[in-house]
């Protein structure tokens, strides 16, 4: 009897676990995925709307085609403002391909060495972040340093640092993620003293370095370094789910436009972007593809060697406990697959 009842109740709580887990799955993300792919990129795009973004961009530069543009939604939607093309977005981390290309035309130049040292560089970092002797520049450029990530401390995206030396001071005596060269860890971090060390380096900031070295012999003349540069009013809107305002006068680095992101990125890849011998470094040390996450704006640019094309997406609704990433993933696999039947 009371081997009986035990299994009874065992089946019965497995019963109510899994009636239980039906109400925790992301129905959004499995409807997304299922429903039946649009015979259009557009029709796609448009359907993201359902999805709770508020607008989105895409822009597709397949070989031997003319680039083609996609939007739906808003460019403002509390002004109602169509989303445009043209429009500038905050392309968070794709920044840091940028900033690898510096680092290689630096060290191609011999005014950097891979193999140095975080504490070559910044002596002054000595006994504020772990293993500064033996972090090299490589390792930070890989995510490899075990350096802290800044973005990862309490309450960072409340109240957020407003200069470098701040932000550092987050992760300054922290230990390691893991010893340096003896894991990967995303982190942020790297990438900051990266861009104070292009700028300890040339004597003026990483991004008029980037500009004279990368966008103004591509001709890119729509990618920015920050809010300061540009008309607020050309920049898409961006929200964060249960936080009202936009977020499009918040300062979170680099702007561009998609072409201007989806140039780049062409030239990157086919190596254009570099001067003889800079690329064998670049591919040595960095990937080719990335993607942006910030509040309110999420980026995604990637090359597809199959088809020869490009594509970037941006999508103007995040929630970092919720599913838009995800979503948003799942709308540009879904856009990739309309390309590749065609």
């Amino acid at each position: 009897m009371t081997n009986n009842r035990t299994r009874n109740i065992i089946r019965l709580a497995l019963l109510i676990g899994t009636i239980g887990s039906l109400f925790t799955v992301p129905w959004i993300i499995v409807w997304a995925w299922i429903l039946p792919v649009p015979d259009t990129i557009q029709e796609q795009v448009e359907e993201a709307l359902n999805y709770g973004f508020e607008g989105v961009i895409v822009y597709v530069d397949k070989a031997d085609e003319t680039p083609a543009f996609y939007t739906a939604g808003y460019h403002n939607s509390e002004e109602k403002i169509p989303a445009n093309p043209d429009a500038l977005f905050k392309i968070a981390s794709i920044s840091k391909l940028y900033v690898a290309v510096a680092i290689t035309k630096l060290v191609h130049n011999q005014q950097l060495d891979l193999d140095q040292t975080l504490l070559d560089y910044f002596p002054e970092l000595d006994g504020r972040i772990a293993y500064a002797n033996e972090i090299t520049l490589r390792m930070m450029v890989q995510h490899r340093s075990g350096i802290p990530n800044y973005t990862d401390q309490e309450n960072f995206w409340i109240a957020p640092p407003t200069t470098a030396q701040e932000t550092l001071e987050l992760i300054f005596d922290l230990p390691a993620t893991f010893k340096p060269g003896k894991g990967y860890a995303y982190s942020n971090t790297n990438y900051l003293l990266l861009r104070e060390l292009i700028k300890k380096t040339v004597g003026y900031s990483s991004h008029q370095y980037i500009k004279e070295e990368i966008l103004m012999p591509l001709g890119l003349n729509n990618t920015f370094g920050s809010l300061s540069e540009v008309d607020t009013n050309k920049v898409m809107s961006g929200y964060y789910v249960g936080y009202d305002d936009d977020l499009k006068t918040t300062e979170q680095g680099m702007l561009a436009t998609a072409q201007d992101v989806g140039v780049f990125l062409r030239a990157l890849n086919d190596g254009t972007v570099f001067k003889a011998g800079e690329q064998a470094i670049y591919s040595s040390i960095y990937v080719y593809e990335h993607t942006g996450l910030v509040p309110g704006y999420q980026s995604i640019a990637k090359y597809h060697k199959e088809m020869d094309a490009v594509l970037v997406q941006f999508t103007n609704v995040t929630n970092f406990e919720g599913y838009n990433w995800n979503l948003s993933e799942v709308v540009y696999g879904r856009i990739v697959k309309i390309l590749e039947r065609k």
